[in-house]
């Protein structure tokens, strides 16, 4: 009797480790997500949505084996900050960040809890990583651009508006991609006799003098480099070049699907998946810093039909046939 007690106690002693274990594999971990995007922007939802869903399709369901934090910053600085340390004081085990101004602020506040970033610009640059390959600290993810685009977007711009002369650039001074952005429009501008006109923006009063000030000397086109302000002052944007009938040219899809005239850029909602995939991999134990940086292969050419009848603008064929998505 003494024996079999003893077996059976010796099985327990064996046991519980096993069930232990197997508790904690299916213990529920905190993933913080931290959006440029302002709140009520469904653009913004979208992209979180896909993160989701490609989660889900990994195996982490939420409410079941991970619990989600959401923040949205949408563009101001303050706010981000207060955010960040809101979510890095929950004790995540992994944080989701977009855009260069959120992801610099998480990183300025924690250099132990992995992040992955979707759609931002220059990552090596802006010091977030120390190289593509190996980032090396605890900092990866997906861009959304590479420096070359400022020059196609002007290129762009001379096929779908040939008249235009003069175009805007509004682009964040403090961001090291939109400088080397700016610095490609500019050659590519020289080298097809376009006045480039730099206009810096902070805010939203600074985006309206911009364009305002801008549109009143004629035979205009405008361009946007994507960041925290101009994504979440888009309508803005857009509307103002609109009334101004102002040529647009913009960097991602969901520009033009909003109501830009041409979008060449990357699909932001395949970003976020990219990033599901390395939360994935560091929930199961990846180092980011062995995550190699995922540089953007694909771009989409967007084209909005409406937004050129709107603005009195003919397309030329040549430009609708090599397009990816024709918005009527």
């Amino acid at each position: 009797m003494k024996r079999r007690t003893f077996v059976a106690g010796l099985a327990g002693a064996l046991t519980c480790p096993i069930a232990l274990r197997a508790q904690q594999g299916e213990r529920t971990r905190l993933i913080a997500v931290l959006m440029g995007f302002p709140e009520v922007d469904p653009q913004g939802h979208s992209f979180v949505l896909a993160m989701r869903q490609k989660l889900e399709s990994l195996g982490w369901v939420e409410n079941r084996n991970v619990r989600i934090e959401y923040r949205w910053a949408g563009g101001d600085p303050d706010k981000t900050r207060a955010l960040a340390k809101e979510l890095i004081g929950l004790a995540p085990s992994v944080i989701v960040t977009s855009t260069n101004q959120v992801t610099e602020t998480v990183r300025r506040e924690t250099a132990t809890i992995p992040i992955v970033f979707a759609s931002l610009g220059d990552p090596v640059g802006s010091g977030l990583v120390a190289s593509l390959a190996r980032p090396g600290g605890n900092v990866t993810g997906f861009p959304a651009f590479v420096e070359d685009m400022g020059g196609k977007w002007l290129e762009f711009m001379r096929e779908i508006a040939p008249r235009v002369e003069r175009v805007a650039f509004i682009f964040h001074p403090d961001v090291a991609p939109h400088r080397g952005l700016l610095r490609a429009a500019q050659s590519a501008a020289s080298s097809m006799s376009i006045s480039l006109l730099a206009y810096p923006v902070h805010d939203r009063s600074e985006i309206t003098a911009a364009i305002t000030s801008f549109a009143s000397g004629g035979d205009g086109g405008l361009v946007a480099a994507g960041h925290a302000v101009t994504y979440s002052n888009r309508d803005l944007i857009i509307s103002l070049a609109t009334s101004h009938r102002l040529p647009t040219v913009f960097p991602e899809p969901i520009w033009a699907e909003s109501g830009g005239l041409l979008s060449y850029g990357t699909d932001q909602a395949e970003l976020f998946r990219g990033a599901a995939s390395y939360v994935d991999l560091i929930l199961k134990g990846a180092n980011p810093a062995e995550l190699p940086v995922q540089m953007p292969t694909k771009f989409n050419l967007v084209i909005n039909l409406k937004t050129a009848r709107a603005i009195g603008l003919t397309v030329p064929p040549t430009l609708l046939s090599r397009a990816d998505e024709v918005i009527e």
